[in-house]
């Protein structure tokens, strides 16, 4: 074994193994001290990513676990050691893709070497632990063309448009306008699969739910994948939801979820300006109990539009979709239980998110068939 090597051995054996600050602090002065151990780290960490894309871990997933439990600089190094890997990792999905491309992007240098191997060791205890996924399929066979990925670009477009903009009227519209573009692609793809000879399977895609009120935002995910022929199950502990669906239906679902966020920011941002204005003090309480609110009236809206969606004549094709879906989640997911809401105990922040969800740009489709 050559020093280079032993020294990230014997920093890997008093970090990665034992949690506390001394073997931290340990390791991080063994690889400080060896510059020409750096390359010999780096190696190492590419190999700790790819194996978390054996447990099951997609790139997304990854930076947003990184986010929540370290810091900026973490992230920066997660994925800066992503992109090193997928030099040398197999061709993979349309989805993988693109969240190599949403890779945050910034430089890890400027800290002194200690600090540095701190902080990559430190990304290594996290990644070593990761536990397994629920593998999710490589969407590469369901890739859209030409014109679906047009139309998906201008839908995403407008829903950025709506998240910047400070004026919740502007958001509203420009919300409705992605939803209506939304619409005619989702119809559009459900009347091509019900022509088709041999359909594909339904696949699967993680979407996170950040804090905070991530119980209201998981019951709202869940509302708009039932709307839209799909499931959803919320693992709580890593932040988000796995979707199960058509490919069609989950980018309705992404679209669809987002937007409706972003008018339940707004709404709730009037709704606590008012209250305040009325002498009142809403803090989390008030926003914990208009979200719920909120998901729970959107998700009636919703259930509603959807009975009045679909003719006769695809009742046929939609249930053998719909029990293709509901094998795909109990194959993935032979456990689940029901997400109670805890902490809705605020009536004015119920009533607020309420009215919100009524207001709420949300268009029906137009009927199939």
């Amino acid at each position: 074994m050559t020093s280079t090597a032993s020294t990230v051995e014997r920093a890997f054996r008093a970090a990665l193994y034992d949690d506390t600050d001394a073997g931290l602090d340990t390791a991080a002065s063994l690889l400080a001290a060896d510059p020409a151990a750096d390359a010999e780290v780096a190696r190492r960490g590419e190999d700790f990513v790819a194996a978390a894309w054996q447990r099951g871990w997609q790139p997304a997933d990854v930076v947003r676990l990184v986010r929540r439990e370290l810091d900026d600089v973490h992230v920066r190094l997660a994925a800066t050691l992503i992109r090193a890997q997928a030099g040398r990792d197999r061709r993979r999905g349309r989805r993988w893709a693109a969240q190599l491309e949403a890779l945050p992007e910034g430089s890890v240098s400027g800290a002194d070497r200690f600090s540095q191997a701190t902080a990559v060791l430190e990304l290594y205890r996290l990644l070593l632990r990761l536990p397994s996924l629920e593998p999710l399929e490589d969407d590469s066979r369901r890739a859209p063309g030409p014109g679906a990925s047009r139309m998906l670009s201008r839908i995403r477009a407008l829903l950025a448009k709506a998240e910047a903009t400070g004026f919740p009227e502007e958001a509203e519209a420009l919300s409705a306008k992605a939803q209506e573009l939304m619409a005619r692609h989702s119809v559009d793809e459900a009347l091509l699969a019900a022509e088709a000879p041999a359909p594909d399977a339904p696949g699967a895609c993680r979407i996170g739910v950040d804090p905070p009120y991530e119980q209201a935002k998981a019951i709202l995910l869940d509302a708009v994948a039932t709307a839209n022929h799909c499931r959803a199950v919320w693992n709580e502990p890593l932040g988000f939801s796995t979707v199960v669906g058509f490919e069609a239906d989950l980018e309705a679902v992404e679209l669809l979820h987002t937007s409706l966020l972003v008018q339940a920011t707004h709404a709730m941002t009037e709704a606590e300006a008012a209250q305040r204005a009325g002498g009142r003090k809403r803090t989390k309480s008030f926003r914990q109990s208009f979200l719920a609110a909120y998901a729970h009236r959107v998700g009636d809206r919703l259930a509603a539009a959807a009975e009045t969606q679909v003719t006769r004549d695809l009742l046929p094709v939609l249930a053998t979709r719909e029990i293709a879906v509901t094998g795909r989640l109990e194959r993935m997911f032979p456990q689940t239980t029901t997400t109670r809401l805890r902490g809705v105990n605020d009536a004015a922040g119920w009533t607020e998110g309420a009215r919100a969800a009524d207001r709420a740009q949300v268009r029906a489709r137009r009927r199939l068939g």
